[in-house]
């Protein structure tokens, strides 16, 4: 191969790592933090870095409201881009619930188990 065919080969695996680092930060900005369980964060502009990621809170309940489904032409998005609405945020919202499920089912076999016992 000559110069002009490697250089090429590697301009186009940077621009892959990069698009695709991109893609992940973007899929991966939605935020939960467990002490404000009944909201999520998403960001509003696009990001530029994880340390410069600029989030509001939007409740629970809308986070993948559409259920991986189209979504309506007239929908204002809460997130920029539509990432609440992503696939990787449909999973986000279920490994939340069943989060919120065994910590509830803990707590309700805690409540039962006699003191006498």
């Amino acid at each position: 191969m000559d110069k002009m065919s490697t250089f090429s080969i590697a301009v186009v695996l940077a621009t892959i790592l990069m698009l695709a680092n991109a893609g992940d930060m973007m899929r991966k900005s939605i935020v939960f933090d467990k002490n404000t369980p009944d909201v999520f964060y998403c960001p509003q502009r696009k990001p530029t870095g994880y340390d410069k990621l600029i989030v509001h809170s939007r409740p629970l309940s809308r986070l993948c409201q559409f259920e991986g489904g189209p979504i309506p032409e007239d929908y204002k998005s809460d997130c920029y881009n539509d990432v609440d609405e992503t696939e990787y945020a449909c999973r986000e919202k279920y490994r939340i619930m069943k989060r919120f499920r065994n910590a509830e089912e803990d707590r309700v076999e805690n409540d039962n188990v006699s003191p006498n016992a």
